[in-house]
């Protein structure tokens, strides 16, 4: 018997086991000595492991990026690790880095930058800053479920409205609702917008994919409510994968115009370093009969691989499969009327005033 591979998943989480990092010194691995597998037969608390967060102290808060294929230069985290569990997450090998599992441990090891927004005011304080778009959680989602305890993106937001900073949001929270009172102010002045990413309609199928992102409907009524208040709202169809949800496309475009979304766009499943793994995992749990056939779909569009990272295709793919999937979103974009959210305004920003240890005087 294989002992450390997962014989189910695991009930609220995306990932079914550690998948190990690729800069892991050492690693582990369960034996069954015939007394019980090391996945089964352990209590509650080894089948439903529990969310831990660390609060961190950020050095800096503001990462940059040059990929041609990312539509912005600048963008902040205010967590590392995502409770949502999306098994297919890009993000999940950043956990590497830490020495720590990408698998479980991405979405139940998570990191809050309780300074973020003292960081942020600093670095927009700074003679040599240049004010281009930040978009505010991308590596993890901004709006995760320990936002609520946290608040952190809603003080690097106040920091942004403040400064007259122009950002933009991905999500797969309805918990930004929280906050459009900001947003809808800094809308007014072309400051924001915000993009919803919906991987399916399907509540089952988001309950195995992305087990603690908000459900399907969440999403679409929280994507009213951002357009109903005068914010820029669009729809990301991501990601698409072949067997699995791209029979979705056209009705994820459909339902999100419905619900105010005035511009669109999708992204093929990406299967960076340990995600690989992640992915398979999951893939043979939860569909076991289509595993194969998914797997040889994912590959004919990345040139006979699980993932082609080259600019310009990472995104897209190629071959027949995927240029049929982008034929079907083109078609579609035309039919529903999409088209682009205004420009963000980067003339208004006001830097905000360095700290003083010794106060304001005036």
């Amino acid at each position: 018997m294989d002992a450390h591979k997962p014989k189910a998943p695991i009930k609220g989480r995306g990932a079914a086991s550690y998948v190990h990092g690729r800069y892991s010194v050492t690693t582990t691995h369960g034996v069954d000595d015939g007394w019980g597998s090391v996945y089964e037969d352990q209590g509650p608390e080894s089948l439903r492991p529990r969310t831990v967060v660390t609060e961190e102290t950020a050095k800096s808060i503001i990462s940059r990026n040059d990929s041609p294929d990312v539509g912005f230069a600048q963008s902040v985290n205010p967590f590392r690790g995502c409770e949502h569990g999306c098994v297919y997450c890009f993000a999940r090998p950043s956990h590497a880095y830490l020495d720590l599992s990408p698998g479980l441990d991405f979405e139940t090891k998570l990191f809050a930058k309780t300074n973020a927004a003292e960081r942020l005011r600093v670095e927009l304080s700074r003679p040599s800053y240049r004010c281009t778009p930040i978009a505010l959680g991308i590596n993890t989602d901004a709006y995760q479920p320990i936002e609520r305890r946290y608040r952190i993106t809603r003080q690097c937001l106040e920091v942004l409205a403040e400064t007259r900073h122009p950002l933009s949001f991905i999500t797969k929270s309805a918990l930004i609702e929280r906050d459009i009172d900001l947003l809808a102010a800094m809308a007014r002045d072309r400051l924001v917008n915000v993009y919803f990413s919906v991987t399916t309609l399907e509540n089952r199928l988001a309950a195995k994919m992305e087990p603690r992102a908000s459900a399907p409907h969440a999403k679409l009524r929280a994507m009213k409510a951002l357009h109903q208040a005068g914010v820029p709202v669009g729809v990301m169809a991501a990601p698409m994968i072949p067997m699995i949800n791209d029979c979705e496309l056209e009705h994820i475009l459909e339902a999100a115009y419905e619900h105010g979304a005035r511009a669109a766009g999708y992204v093929l499943l990406r299967l960076p370093h340990e995600l690989k793994q992640v992915w398979r995992e999951w893939l043979e749990l939860h569909y076991p009969d289509r595993a194969a056939h998914v797997m040889s779909l994912i590959q004919q569009m990345r040139g006979g691989k699980d993932y082609d990272s080259t600019f310009g295709k990472r995104m897209r793919g190629e071959g027949p499969f995927a240029q049929l999937i982008q034929q079907r979103f083109a078609k579609a974009h035309a039919r529903l009327g999409f088209g682009r959210l205004p420009p963000l305004d980067t003339s208004r920003f006001i830097p905000p005033r360095a700290l003083s240890a010794q106060g304001e005087l005036f």
